[in-house]
């Protein structure tokens, strides 16, 4: 795998970003929507990611946006601002070959330059190859939420995943 290139998404890029997280929704393990999201539903969401505070990149492979990683605001108020929600979504063709290990590693480097110093990741305990993602990088399991969530009508852990930066 050629190395990948990180760059802050444009708009016309979000189309390509709702179809990567949509295709994460079948497998009822990465994320908590159960039907596809729009890309009307998201564009208030793209515009809530800035540059200079909480980003949005796209992970490219040779010009091709092959995922993307996100930082988002912790509970939202003034007291959390150094602590973040990322996330990161890789297109299927492309997971499993460390690119994940990559956008990990990118998103701790970014996090004194935006005067983060909690990163969190919020991963169902069912998602074994994230969770081991995360913990390769020294993130440690934080929170527990048992059986808050119900995908199928099987009721799934949460896992909150934290690491000081």
């Amino acid at each position: 795998m050629t190395n990948p290139t990180f760059r802050f998404a444009q708009l016309a890029d979000l189309q390509r970003i709702v179809d990567i997280y949509n295709s994460t929704i079948a497998s009822r393990t990465v994320t908590a929507d159960t039907e596809e999201v729009s890309l009307e539903n998201r564009t208030p969401w793209f515009y809530e990611h800035t540059e200079a505070r909480r980003p949005l990149w796209v992970i490219e492979l040779d010009g091709m946006i092959c995922g993307w990683i996100s930082f988002q605001d912790f509970y939202g108020r003034p007291a959390y601002d150094g602590t973040v929600e990322v996330s990161i979504y890789l297109d299927e063709q492309f997971r499993g070959q460390g690119l994940g290990k990559k956008a990990i590693q990118f998103a701790l480097d970014a996090c004194p330059a935006l005067h983060i110093e909690t990163l969190l990741g919020f991963i169902f305990g069912h998602n074994t190859p994230s969770l081991a993602l995360f913990k390769h990088f020294g993130f440690e399991q934080w929170g527990f939420y048992p059986a808050i969530a119900e995908l199928d009508g099987i009721k799934r852990d949460l896992v909150i995943l934290g690491k000081q930066i």
